[in-house]
């Protein structure tokens, strides 16, 4: 492992003072290398790796949606080799129980015969746990990620059971078969920090995917950063400054969402039932703040927010009935919000 990446110390919130640039300089580096390590084996998706640990910096979770074959599953894996995590994948299926997910009280004998339950965690006790097509479980196997996902924690047996950090849910669902599954409820929507949208690669990348992922040689994931060296990284998100004009606009874009605000655009007022919650605000907040480090910058910027705000909104807003029946996606309406609210800066 590259040592001058193994350890990156956070700044001191009590002086009230951002990273030093010294920092800031020292952390994209070490991002640097696992965005160069992940493309490696993700040829072509720049954009999404990119969103991808803006999610594992916040300590969000994340939705990855995308057809067949894309590398959704590819790209968490390739994650957590990168980073020295473990790793578990749960393919959800009709059949599956929250107890499969979860873990469970086991009747088990000592060496003298007498019996005790013991506890079998199940694969959400791992750093990075992989939701493989969540849509296909039942919606009482989907509710057990709820509590693992928002309070990092789970209950089994009546006991509280806290999950080793970091911890991060990657939820993976095919948009084009929709029979025998179950959309996730608009409640369970909201937890995802980031909604990731797998695109088609490009002809030359595809072209180049077939060339490099056909050979005899397997290109494996080199480990570039250590789990202490991620969670220094996600407390200094934190620190990264958010200026007062920043958070009115990110507050401006989530009020936006609503067809009932008066600053909302016309394809917001026509085309959206509900919009975004205050999960969303924070989340704007946070996810600029990792990109503005990504960026190698102290401070958020209002582009930073524009930037990450498809990943943010896109699941959060509820279309109606009107924009179904029109085709008009959910990235539309976040271009609307996008164009319609100005920068509160002057």
């Amino acid at each position: 492992m590259n040592t001058a990446i193994s350890s990156v110390p956070v700044a001191n919130p009590a002086t009230g003072v951002g990273p030093t640039e010294d920092l800031i300089s020292r952390a994209q580096d070490a991002l640097g290398a696992l965005k160069a390590e992940i493309e490696k084996r993700l040829y072509g998706q720049s954009s999404l790796v990119l969103q991808a640990i803006i999610g594992l910096l916040t300590r969000g979770n994340l939705l990855v949606e995308g057809q067949p074959g894309l590398g959704k599953t590819l790209l968490v894996k390739v994650m957590a080799e990168a980073i020295d995590l473990e790793f578990s994948r749960v393919q959800f299926t009709p059949d599956l129980m929250p107890a499969d997910i979860t873990g469970s009280q086991t009747l088990v004998h000592d060496e003298h015969g007498r019996a005790r339950l013991d506890f079998r965690p199940g694969p959400i006790f791992a750093n990075l746990v992989l939701a493989d097509e969540v849509n296909r479980a039942t919606p009482k196997t989907q509710s057990a990620l709820l509590e693992a996902m928002q309070e990092h924690a789970v209950t089994v047996g009546g006991v509280r059971r806290a999950l080793a950090e970091p911890f991060l849910v990657a939820a993976t669902q095919n948009p084009i078969e929709m029979e025998g599954t179950y959309p996730l409820p608009e409640a369970q929507l909201d937890r995802f920090l980031l909604k990731l949208e797998v695109a088609f690669p490009s002809f030359a990348d595809l072209r180049e995917i077939g060339m490099r992922t056909t050979g005899r040689s397997e290109e494996t994931t080199t480990k570039v950063m250590d789990r202490q060296t991620l969670l220094s990284l996600q407390d200094l998100v934190r620190d990264i400054v958010v200026a007062p004009h920043v958070a009115e606009f990110a507050a401006a874009l989530t009020m936006a969402t609503h067809p009932e605000s008066a600053n909302a655009p016309s394809d917001v007022r026509r085309f959206v039932r509900y919009g975004a919650s205050p999960r969303a605000m924070q989340a704007l907040i946070l996810a600029g703040r990792a990109y503005a480090l990504l960026c190698g910058r102290t401070w958020v910027a209002e582009d930073d927010i524009r930037a990450i705000a498809h990943p943010v909104l896109r699941h959060r807003m509820i279309p109606s009935f009107d924009a179904k029946l029109e085709g008009v996606t959910n990235n539309r309406l976040v271009d609307a919000l996008i164009a319609s609210v100005p920068n509160v800066a002057t």
